[in-house]
C-alpha cells in the first residue's frame, strides 16, 4: 500500500540540523503515528511521504518555508511580569502556554528586565532546515472514527514542540500579535485577563491559574 491522504502512517525518524547534529529521533521509542493529509506533520515532510510504502527508507531536507517557517518579529513581545500568576521567579528559558487569538500556544521567555519579560512565540526550529531520515513502519487506511476524532495514540517529535508536528495556532501572532489579546492573560483596556499556564523549568511544572478567581489553581 502506497501512502495517500487519509492513511494512518507510522514512521521512525531521525532529525538533524545542517551541521549533522541529531535534534530528535524515535530510536529506542515507538514510531510516530499520524494521518496523512491532516496537517499533523510539517508540510514539507508530509509532501515527501506521498507514494512511499511499507519499509521504505529515505532522506529529505525540508526548508524553513515548509517546516517551521521563518522567524517573525511580531511573535516577540514584552509582557509585564505581574501577569505571570503563580510563578515565584520568572527566568529566561522558561516556557509557558499563552492564551492567543486562536487558542493556546507555547512561548519561551528569552529575557527578563526590571518589570517585563520578553517572550518569543517563534518555534525554536524557525529559520532552520529540517534534515529527516525516515523509515515507514506501517501504512493502513484510517477508520471513520480516526478521521473524525483523530488518533488515540501519537506524539510529536523534536525540539520540545515537535520536529514533525505542524501547529498553526500562532498564525495571528504571539500573545495576540498586537491585536489586543494578551499573552498569558495579559491585559485589555486596563483589565488583567487570565494568567500564564503550564510554565516549566528544570522539570518543575507551574499549575494553570488562568480563568480561576481569587488565585484558585486548576486541579
Amino acid at each position: 500500500m502506497k501512502i495517500q491522504n487519509n492513511h494512518v502512517v507510522s514512521i521512525h525518524y531521525t532529525l538533524k540540523n545542517d551541521a549533522g547534529e541529531v535534534i530528535d529521533s524515535s530510536a529506542g521509542r515507538a514510531p510516530l503515528d499520524y494521518i496523512q493529509g491532516k496537517g499533523m506533520i510539517v508540510p514539507g515532510l508530509e509532501k515527501a511521504m506521498i507514494g512511499k510504502g511499507l519499509g521504505d527508507k529515505f532522506s529529505v531536507t525540508v526548508s524553513p518555508e515548509e517546516g517551521y517557517g521563518t522567524r517573525r518579529p511580531e511573535l516577540v513581545q514584552e509582557i509585564p511580569l505581574n501577569v505571570f500568576q503563580g510563578v515565584d521567579t520568572v527566568e529566561p528559558g522558561m516556557t509557558f502556554v499563552a492564551n492567543g487569538p486562536n487558542g493556546r500556544m507555547m512561548v519561551t521567555i528569552s529575557e527578563v528586565r526590571d518589570t517585563v519579560a520578553v517572550v518569543d512565540g517563534n518555534h525554536e526550529l524557525a529559520d532552520k532546515n529540517l534534515n529527516f531520515e525516515i523509515e515507514v513502519a506501517t501504512v493502513r487506511e484510517a477508520t471513520a472514527d480516526e478521521l473524525e476524532e483523530g488518533l488515540s495514540r501519537g506524539g510529536c517529535c523534536g525540539g520540545g514542540g515537535g520536529c514533525g508536528c505542524h501547529d498553526e495556532s500562532d498564525e495571528e501572532g504571539c500573545c495576540g500579535g498586537g491585536d489586543g489579546e494578551g499573552c498569558c492573560g495579559g491585559s485589555e483596556d486596563g483589565e488583567e485577563k487570565s494568567g500564564c499556564c503550564g510554565g516549566t523549568k528544570h522539570g518543575q511544572e507551574h499549575e494553570c491559574c488562568g480563568g480561576h478567581d481569587h488565585g484558585e489553581h486548576k486541579g
